[in-house]
C-alpha cells in the first residue's frame, strides 16, 4: 500500500511540474500608467473635422516616383487640457497606399487619380508615415494648442493619371 501511495505522489509531481513551469514562465512584461480624470478637448473630433484644401495640381508635376508637391499646413488643436498632461504625440492612421504603405491612400471610386497618395508631415515637414506617432508637443493649461502638420500629395507610382484625389485620416492622441 505504501508503495502505491508513493508511486501516485510520484506521478502527480511529474503531471504537476510542466503546468508549474508553465505558470511561472521565462520572463516578464509589467505594464505601468494611467486613467486620465480628464483629457484636452480634441477641437477637429470626428463631428468637426478638419478639412485640408489640396488645391488643384497638373499631373505632369509628377515626372517620377516620389515626386511631391508643396505642402499644406494643417493645425490638430487640444483645449482645455489638464495641468496633469505636459505633452501629446499625434498617430494618424487610415488606408495605406498599396504601392507605399507609408502614404494616405486616395479615396475609391469612380473617376479617381491613380499613382499619387497623400504623404502627411511633421511639424518640421518631414515625412510622417501612418502609424507612427509624432514627437511629443508640449501642452499648456488653459490655452488652445496647436499641433503643426502637413500634408502634400506624392506620386506612389511611374506614372499618375488625373483625377479626384481625395483622403481621409483620423488621428489618436497619446497624452505624455
Amino acid at each position: 500500500m505504501k508503495r502505491v501511495i508513493a508511486l501516485s505522489l510520484l506521478s502527480s509531481a511529474f503531471i504537476a511540474s510542466p503546468a508549474t513551469f508553465a505558470a511561472n514562465g521565462e520572463g516578464q512584461v509589467n505594464f505601468t500608467g494611467e486613467i486620465l480624470d480628464t483629457a484636452c478637448e480634441v477641437v477637429n473630433s470626428l463631428a468637426a473635422p478638419l478639412n485640408v484644401q489640396m488645391g488643384k495640381v497638373s499631373k505632369n508635376v509628377f515626372t517620377a516616383k516620389g515626386d511631391t508637391t508643396s505642402p499644406e499646413s494643417f493645425n490638430v488643436i487640444l483645449r482645455n487640457c489638464p495641468a496633469s498632461v505636459s505633452t501629446a504625440s499625434i498617430t494618424f492612421s487610415g488606408t495605406p497606399d498599396t504601392n507605399n504603405g507609408d502614404v494616405l491612400a486616395i479615396s475609391s471610386g469612380a473617376g479617381v487619380a491613380t499613382g499619387v497618395g497623400i504623404q502627411l508631415l511633421d511639424e518640421s515637414l518631414q515625412p510622417l508615415p501612418l502609424f507612427q506617432a509624432s514627437i511629443d508637443h508640449p501642452l499648456t493649461p488653459a490655452v488652445d494648442n496647436e499641433l503643426h502638420f502637413g500634408a502634400r500629395y506624392i506620386s506612389t507610382a511611374s506614372s499618375v493619371t488625373a483625377g479626384v484625389a481625395n483622403g481621409v485620416t483620423n488621428f489618436t492622441v497619446v497624452y505624455n
